[in-house]
């Protein structure tokens, strides 16, 4: 009996779950947060030494204006995870008009910002005023300096899309920009905590 030399057909694998974006900013993400990890961790150790000065001045900061930047960022990263999925489904107009919902959400977060800043600055407070406003200042600002960096890129990604540059056949650079926009709206979700609330 003839056997067939028809190599069988070999099932061909389902295809798994890819990281978004490019693997490059995923590197930078992280590199990032290690940065903010260990700013986080000296902070806290700061804090354990000195907890009554750390509560006293922790009172002097505006909850309610760092409650409303946290509840800008997270509509900011909705407006952004809106954006990508419009992508996906090829609906351009709602790619352009999400990124730009994104990127006000992130203007109104800088202004309530300099409110603040402004506040402390008017009042005579300075890095050198004690160890609590020294981590205030450096905490708040190297992460107002990564808003604007992520406000740059939703920039970039708004004229690309408004360009025809997002679709379902090519997302990756808007997965790559909302990906870091997220790490944005990540880090200021654990700062807010842990430097206005926390006591």
């Amino acid at each position: 009996m003839l056997q067939s030399t028809t190599a069988p057909t070999e099932p061909q694998p389902a295809e798994g779950r890819r990281l978004p974006g490019d693997l490059a900013i995923w590197f930078f993400i992280l590199a990032e947060m290690l940065a903010f990890a260990v700013f986080f961790a000296t902070y806290a150790f700061a804090r354990a030494k000195n907890v009554e000065m750390f509560n006293l001045y922790q009172q002097t900061l505006d909850r309610n204006l760092g409650a409303l930047n946290t509840l800008l960022l997270i509509t900011g990263s909705w407006f952004i995870v809106l954006a990508v999925q419009a992508a996906h489904r090829d609906n351009r107009p709602a790619i352009s008009r999400n990124i730009l919902l994104g990127w006000l959400c992130g203007g109104g977060f800088l202004a309530v910002k300099v409110i603040e800043y402004a506040a402390k600055f008017g009042a005579g407070i300075s890095l050198s005023t004690n160890t609590f406003y020294m981590f205030y200042i450096s905490l708040t600002f190297f992460h107002f300096m990564h808003v604007i960096l992520g406000m740059v890129i939703l920039t970039v990604l708004w004229f690309q899309s408004r360009n025809g540059a997002y679709g379902s056949h090519n997302a990756h650079g808007l997965e790559s920009g909302a990906a870091y926009w997220h790490m944005v709206d990540l880090l200021w979700i654990v700062l807010f905590p842990l430097v206005y609330v926390m006591r």
